[in-house]
């Protein structure tokens, strides 16, 4: 087995979660780490006894490197990944892939032509708990799918924002959506496809020195009927854990962090109990007030099924064209919020 050389370019919070996620696989090498504070990188690069380069230019000139993570700020990932691919390298790019469609599809035809892999992180989706969700699903378990809730209660002191990049539309792209809520957003256009039209409102009342939201909520419509909400924030004291949650004429499925607090069906299955057993209980602290308590396991898997699609092996990857889908959403959902009206994706 072939072993994968990795760089970091980014060197704050998740480029350490990077590196711990690409430390328990097996054939991933970490070689350096990237940032344009000299200082972050260095700092990183001792901790992991790897290299700190001196610039993005000095890591994609190195042969001995095959990818790239990229955990910058979320409207700087378009350089890293366009750059990236010129080089030949893969790229595996933090949510969200970028802060503008137009940015988006520049990393993705970058890639394209190129023909390196892009890949995108909504490590939710590895989620164990995910795969009886998708078979229930798949197998019409819900009947006629009548609405579904994305709800993302979370919590950021003042201080989270005071100095920083979060909540600006240049760097962050938005605010409790695209940076926190985004993940659920995903979950959502994973499971059942993104909405047909979206109606909004969004405010920044619980931390008004931010350009933009700190609550957002939205009403959705699918192409087939289905109705659905979308709540997310990060003014919610103390904050609670992000909820999914999925009904129909036959089912409905109450998804909390990373358990289950309803799975009931009209038409029971032996397998429902053990269901509910296994996933009862809530595994994770989930970050609803401090960035830092999330877990990373799901990132490693999130890296191993990129690595899988590097090596041709198919599987999950989150690919380029596929975690574009959330942004489409949240950018409707800023479009309907500033003007007042029905956006339609």
């Amino acid at each position: 087995m072939k072993t994968l050389n990795f760089g970091i370019v980014g060197a704050g919070l998740i480029a350490d979660f990077h590196a711990r996620a690409l430390g328990d696989i097996g054939n991933v090498k970490l070689v350096g780490f990237f940032d344009s504070v000299g200082a972050k990188a260095q700092e990183l690069a001792e901790k992991y006894s790897v290299m700190a380069y001196s610039s993005l230019d000095e890591m994609l000139a190195d042969d001995g490197i095959d990818a790239i993570t990229i955990a910058t700020p979320s409207g700087a990932h378009m350089e890293a990944a366009v750059a990236a691919a010129k080089a030949g390298k893969h790229v595996i790019c933090e949510k969200p892939l970028e802060v503008t469609l137009e940015r988006v599809d520049a990393m993705i035809d970058a890639h394209e032509q190129s023909e390196t892999v892009l890949g995108g992180i909504f490590q939710n989706r590895f989620n164990e708990c995910m795969l009886p969700l998708r078979k229930a699903i798949e197998g019409g378990r819900f009947g006629v799918i009548t609405y579904v809730g994305v709800y993302v209660p979370w919590y950021r002191k003042d201080e989270y924002y005071d100095g920083s990049w979060h909540g600006t539309w240049k760097l962050d792209g938005g605010g409790a959506l695209m940076n926190q809520s985004i993940h659920m957003i995903d979950m959502l256009c994973d499971l059942l496809g993104k909405p047909e039209s979206v109606m909004a409102y969004m405010n920044n009342a619980g931390h008004p020195q931010i350009e933009a939201e700190d609550t957002a909520t939205a009403v959705m419509r699918f192409g087939n009927g289905t109705l659905g909400v979308v709540y997310g924030t990060t003014s919610e004291y103390p904050g609670r854990f992000k909820r999914f949650e999925i009904a129909g004429t036959k089912g409905t499925v109450v998804y909390l962090e990373d358990s289950f607090t309803t799975w009931e069906f009209a038409e029971a299955k032996d397998e429902d109990e053990e269901i509910r057993s296994k996933f009862g209980q809530v595994q994770s602290g989930g970050g609803v007030a401090d960035p830092a308590a999330i877990d990373y396991k799901n990132h490693t898997l999130n890296f191993k099924a990129f690595i899988d699609a590097i090596e041709g092996k198919g599987g999950a990857c989150v690919g380029g064209d596929e975690a574009k889908k959330a942004v489409e959403v949240i950018l409707a959902i800023y479009e309907s919020a500033r003007e007042g009206k029905i956006v339609k994706l």
